[in-house]
């Protein structure tokens, strides 16, 4: 791989990081009774209130309409996450120092893929509490379902739910754009014949 390619490598795995620190996803919530707001980070390994006791409001919300409490500790993968993420990051500086282009191709593969299954796995987390309901819950609304955006907004009853990447989500995003880039640049220097790479280099 060129010189750049490796470091444009590098900086995608270290952004990797960055989910480590901050939160991955944010869900909000707005209604007459809550004109302020109330949400919920997701982040790699926990699930934390907006402000301080938004979780356990939320959970109380969720009562009333039959859906499960969330409870992190209840959550596998918030216990894998931190461990995938962080062998992505150690996986992606190795193949940045090897230099090799099959590493990178298969990196950025591992990337995509796992995040396109994390998305997918979030959608089904948020089927599973938005359809399957408590039938003795105190408000029942028939035909009604409670599962939030994947990304975006919807009205839930009198709450607008909005659901948008945070910043480790965003990391996550670039990352993946800035491997792809780096292998599109390098599968046109593969593709460059001996006489042009030494032209290229002479210009």
């Amino acid at each position: 791989m060129a010189q750049r390619t490796r470091i444009l490598l590098a900086f995608a795995a270290l952004l990797l990081g960055l989910p480590f620190l901050r939160p991955l996803w944010h869900i909000g919530l707005i209604a007459p009774q809550y004109p302020e707001g109330i949400g919920l980070y997701i982040w790699a390994s926990q699930i934390t209130g907006e402000k301080p006791h938004d979780l356990q409001s939320i959970n109380s919300l969720n009562h009333y309409i039959g859906m499960k409490p969330i409870i992190p500790e209840s959550i596998p993968e918030l216990r894998f996450m931190p461990v995938i993420l962080g062998g992505l990051l150690l996986l992606g500086l190795g193949a940045a120092a090897a230099g090799r282009r099959p590493l990178l191709y298969a990196w950025t593969s591992a990337l995509l893929l796992l995040a396109l299954a994390g998305l997918g796995d979030f959608w089904r987390w948020g089927y599973d509490y938005g359809h399957n309901l408590d039938s003795t819950a105190a408000i029942k609304v028939p035909g009604m379902a409670y599962q939030p955006p994947l990304i975006g907004s919807r009205q839930l009853l009198n709450f607008q739910a909005t659901s948008w990447p945070a910043l480790g989500g965003w990391a996550i995003m670039v990352a993946g754009f800035l491997a792809s880039a780096a292998c599109v640049v390098e599968w046109k220097r593969s593709r460059v014949t001996p006489p042009e790479a030494a032209l290229r280099r002479a210009a």
